[in-house]
């Protein structure tokens, strides 16, 4: 598992998320205090706090899938 922390402070860019990992076969989960969502659900991520940046859980079966995922995600990190 990896985790990575995302900015998703927008409906449009909550959107662009969802579309963007549901073309992977990993799991996702968004972490923010004790609620753990799937971050493929929209309906999921607003039930969070979007002003702050979550923790996104990223189980990945292969280091190269992984790194199509990062580099896929990177506009949404946290930086």
């Amino acid at each position: 598992m990896t985790q990575v922390r995302v900015n998703l402070n927008s409906i449009e860019k909550v959107k662009a998320f969802v579309n963007t990992i549901g073309q992977f076969d990993a799991e996702f989960d968004l972490v923010s205090g004790r609620y753990v969502i799937d971050a493929k659900s929209i309906m999921g991520i607003f039930s969070l706090d979007i002003t702050k940046p979550i923790d996104l859980n990223i189980h990945s079966e292969t280091e190269a899938e992984l790194n199509s995922i990062l580099e896929a995600i990177d506009m949404y990190l946290a930086k």
